[in-house]
């Protein structure tokens, strides 16, 4: 029922897709979004910036690492060369 209710009214929302999209140890160039989320659950390290919704992204090219830290957990990008 819910389903054809939000139809009526015309505002039915898109879908955020929230989460990690590349893991520790993986390859980013800059500009990649790393994580999509609702808050600053993950912080933000080393070469690596925050979106106005708390996306974090890539600043530089290089390797991800992620940290527990007490109890945050940090993102950094490590270079290469």
């Amino acid at each position: 029922m819910a389903k054809k209710r939000s139809k009526v009214n015309g505002r039915d929302s898109n879908p955020k897709y929230p989460g990690v999209k590349l893991f520790d140890g993986e390859h980013a160039r800059a500009g990649c979004i790393l994580v999509r989320q609702k808050g600053e659950r993950i912080k933000p390290g080393k070469n690596v910036g925050t979106g106005k919704d708390f996306t974090l992204f890539a600043l530089k090219d290089g390797i991800i690492k992620f940290e527990k830290r007490r109890d945050k957990t940090i993102v950094n990008i490590i270079e290469e060369g």
